[in-house]
């Protein structure tokens, strides 16, 4: 009788790591490691001991020193007197300001811009083409300079608002003024208002947080979970019957009576700017560099999103909106309900794109003399304290945070709207 046998195994080779695929790719991603870390190392190693020689060790205590500097424009509480790690703190939140602004703006104009270039208006839709090719086209920083010359030469001087007969005049029922300077609108003002709690004990940190805004985020968010919830009865019903309740109002009312309510318990009322001495004075003073940057940004960002949302649109077969007509969806419904879920799994991806770039085109805004975080930590701090290799490295950090925020928070929105697959 023969007995087979299993043929014995072959011994593990060195040989094997170069020779077989098995071990192959492990072995150079593991070379290729190594040899970035050894990189990495040689740097920090090369860096450390060119700033001993120069006698700069490095440090972050420059952060906590007095800055000795302004800030045009500012959301918190600052002045010179304050530490460089406080201006860096304000520069950063004005850059935020125009990158919040800056993307709500732009996904708006973005994709009412790439609705109107499908539009069977010859008319229309040659305008929207001709917005978005001279826009995208020409460098942002172009039009963050020129907008901001429109402004300086075309706006008048706040004198120019002084005597009997001005030469200009306030606009919007006289609560708004156009200046050369900037901007000046109402400010929200409340008669009995709940105060502000201060948060974090440090100087460089202290920030006061109105206990107004507070209450008015928390009926906002109520009142827009509430009237998620009434959409999602809406949806149910019609899935069952057929008949889409009519709860537009509902939806209108849990949104605005309640802060209605809150308005009216606070004692709302709006602080109007006036002209006094040689410049107003009083509500929100928004400076000409501000709002430059912010509609530079917003123009140019909503021509390629313009683009994203066409192309998006048109990805989506025409079939699937001829069906969903023949089965009587209203046009507002196929769009909500067919054409957009699946036209987002083609924009959300290149809108994120946009979004990081709009909040990194930020930067730019020393153009101007916007003072945000490149101009405070990566501009002025730098200058006064030597600290090239701390400021650039802090800076690289916070927007690579930022960036990844961002990425983070679509990637997520991503997610929940992408069409389930069975």
């Amino acid at each position: 009788m023969t007995t087979l046998t299993d043929p014995p195994k072959a011994s593990f080779r060195l040989s094997m790591l170069i020779y077989d695929t098995r071990y192959r790719s492990m072995t150079i991603q593991i070379v290729a490691l190594i040899g970035f870390l050894i990189l990495i190392g040689w740097l920090i190693s090369n860096t450390a001991q060119n700033l001993a020689d120069l006698g700069k060790q490095p440090s972050f205590g420059f952060l906590f020193e007095p800055a000795g500097y302004d800030i045009n424009q500012r959301l918190l509480d600052y002045n010179s007197q304050h530490t460089h790690l406080r201006a860096a703190f304000i520069g950063l939140l004005n850059t935020l300001l125009v990158a919040v602004l800056g993307c709500i703006t732009a996904t708006i104009l973005g994709v009412i811009i790439g609705v109107l270039r499908l539009s069977k208006n010859w008319l229309i839709s040659k305008l929207m083409t001709v917005y978005v090719e001279t826009f995208r086209n020409v460098p942002v920083l172009l039009w963050i300079v020129f907008i901001m010359a429109i402004m300086i030469e075309t706006m008048p001087a706040p004198r120019a608002f002084r005597g009997e007969d001005p030469a200009a005049t306030m606009k919007v029922f006289d609560s708004v003024a156009l200046t050369n300077r900037g901007v000046y609108i109402p400010e929200p003002l409340f008669s009995n208002s709940l105060g502000n709690v201060h948060l974090f004990g440090a100087s460089s940190f202290r920030f006061d947080v109105s206990l107004d805004l507070v209450a008015f985020l928390v009926v906002l968010f109520a009142g827009l979970y509430a009237s998620f919830k009434i959409k999602q009865r809406a949806d149910r019903m019609q899935e069952s019957t057929g008949v889409r309740p009519t709860t537009w109002y509902l939806r209108l009312g849990v949104v605005l009576i309640p802060v209605a309510i809150l308005f009216a318990v606070l004692g709302f009322h709006l602080g109007y700017p006036a002209l006094k001495g040689f410049n107003f004075k009083g509500g929100i003073y928004m400076r000409n560099s501000l709002i430059a940057l912010w509609l530079a940004l917003s123009l140019y960002t909503a021509a390629f999103i313009a683009e994203i949302v066409r192309a998006g649109i048109l990805a989506i077969s025409h079939g699937q909106t001829e069906a969903a007509s023949a089965l009587g969806l209203r046009p507002n419904r196929t769009m909500n309900l067919v054409v957009l879920p699946q036209a987002l799994r083609v924009i959300i991806p290149p809108l994120i794109s946009n979004y990081l770039n709009l909040t990194k085109n930020s930067s730019l805004a020393i153009a101007v003399g916007y003072m945000d975080l490149t101009g405070t930590l990566m501009g002025i701090t730098l200058n006064q304290t030597g600290r090239e290799l701390e400021t650039v490295l802090l800076g690289m950090g916070i927007y690579l945070a930022i960036s990844l925020t961002i990425s983070f928070v679509m990637n997520w929105y991503n997610k929940r709207v992408k069409l389930v697959e069975r």
